[in-house]
């Protein structure tokens, strides 16, 4: 496929293509969210859904050096996200979720909440566990939820949606995960050939595991 050049982000040779591809996609959107939400190191997030978005949320988050709490109700994706640094991980399943949130950090809520899963509760328990004066910001696609002002208004909570980002953008988290050693071919569980696509998007239909990839 043949692009002007100017939309292309050179890609540095110690990033693979799989690399590249992430952060033209899932992992550019946790990065473009969390540039618009101002995270730093004082805060702690809470990452609803772990799917490559959420995955991505967790790796860059703790390369931040926020604390991270990661919700998913896969177990596999739960302990992936332990596995990549996440301080603790929660099962939304088990239906106590901005109660589970508020015990692990003394009664307070998190300060920033990032759902990436689309999930109608997800939003909803996104909105419950954020302390006073924290941010919500919404990534995941797919769901409508509604809410009581009067029963928000004087948290002051800042709500947020992030769509995508710059080339600019797109460089910086490339030099962000490069800096950081960050190595974001851990997100890739499955790689598959083109003639495999029937077989690799009914794997991507299950929403369990990481992120699938095509290779030439």
């Amino acid at each position: 496929m043949k692009v002007p050049a100017d939309t292309l982000v050179p890609l540095d040779e110690r990033l693979s293509f799989e690399a590249g591809a992430a952060i033209s996609c899932g992992t550019g959107t946790a990065w473009g969210a969390f540039e618009r939400i101002g995270l730093t190191g004082r805060d702690t997030v809470a990452v609803f859904g772990q799917g490559p978005v959420g995955l991505s949320a967790t790796l860059l988050a703790k390369a931040q050096g926020a604390r991270v709490i990661a919700l998913d109700i896969d177990e596999s994706r739960r302990n992936t996200a332990k596995s990549f640094g996440a301080d603790a991980v929660i099962n939304p399943r088990d239906g106590r979720v901005a109660e589970a949130i508020r015990e692990l950090t003394g009664g307070k809520g998190v300060s920033v909440a990032l759902e990436t899963s689309g999930a109608v509760t997800a939003n909803q328990d996104a909105l419950d566990s954020v302390s006073p004066w924290g941010t919500v910001c919404l990534v995941g696609i797919g769901s409508e939820f509604s809410f009581s002002l009067a029963k928000y208004l004087r948290t002051q909570v800042r709500i947020l949606t992030s769509w995508t980002m710059s080339i600019q953008g797109q460089r910086a988290c490339a030099d962000f995960v490069v800096a950081r050693e960050i190595d974001l071919d851990k997100l890739f569980t499955n790689r598959w050939r083109l003639d495999q696509a029937e077989e690799a998007y009914q794997a991507f239909n299950r929403q369990s595991g990481g992120k699938g990839v095509f290779l030439m």
